[in-house]
């Protein structure tokens, strides 16, 4: 699963990343209210895990204004604030679960679990294929044909993207937001940098070539018959 962790405290942060790596998941970290709630508004997230502490916009804001703009990702809510009544009002602001600290990280990791499986009543999908083309997002392994493909973090997510859009166009504005998380163009090549050395990795040796640049407007990943 994709797990947006929204926490501003480093040490704490740098523990849940690790973890949920380490358990098979893909973390991303937001250190405000803000930051947090702008990430879960333009990314696809299975579950967030929220301190219910956070400068700039506390925890319980950011859940309630996702709500407001109608994002149903499953929200786990962390707090020291841990009697009934801090539990029942962080519910009631939106969040499906609240998790009082200190707590075990294994359980938090099954209620985590639990929320991913339980989403909406759908299925997280954790594998993308395209073609003879295949993503595993929990293991991070990548394979064409059979053949595994090592990728590096940023170029896994590169490729996390186009295949979860596959057969569409793909803009640079929607590759710098959701896998650079900038929210401008700094006038760079770093996404034609990027893409060639992808494409140099996923069509070596294996077939016709599947990741295509659309002239003028960005890339588009495809098998063509």
């Amino acid at each position: 699963m994709r797990i947006l962790i929204i926490e501003d405290d480093r040490e704490a942060a740098a523990y849940l990343v690790k973890a949920f790596r380490e358990a098979g998941h893909v973390p991303d970290h937001a250190a405000d209210g803000n930051t947090g709630f702008h990430m879960a508004d333009t990314h696809d997230y299975d579950v967030m895990v929220v301190d219910r502490m956070l400068p700039e916009r506390d925890g319980l804001s950011v859940v309630a204004g996702l709500r407001g703009k109608g994002v149903d990702t499953p929200a786990l809510i962390l707090s020291a604030l841990g009697q009934v009544d801090d539990r029942v009002t962080g519910l009631r602001a939106g969040g499906d679960d609240y998790l009082a600290k200190p707590y075990a990280f294994a359980e938090l990791l099954a209620r985590v679990e639990v929320l991913g499986r339980r989403r909406g009543g759908r299925d997280v999908e954790t594998v993308y294929r395209v073609g003879d083309l295949e993503l595993d997002r929990l293991s991070h392994e990548v394979k064409r044909a059979g053949r595994p493909i090592v990728l590096q973090p940023r170029e896994f997510r590169l490729l996390e993207y186009l295949m979860k859009h596959a057969g569409q166009v793909v803009t640079r504005t929607m590759l710098l937001e959701n896998v650079w998380d900038y929210h401008f163009d700094p006038q760079t090549n770093v996404i034609d940098v990027h893409v060639s050395r992808l494409r140099s990795k996923i069509e070596r040796e294996a077939g016709p070539a599947i990741l295509h640049t659309v002239r003028g407007a960005g890339y588009i990943i495809r098998a063509d018959a």
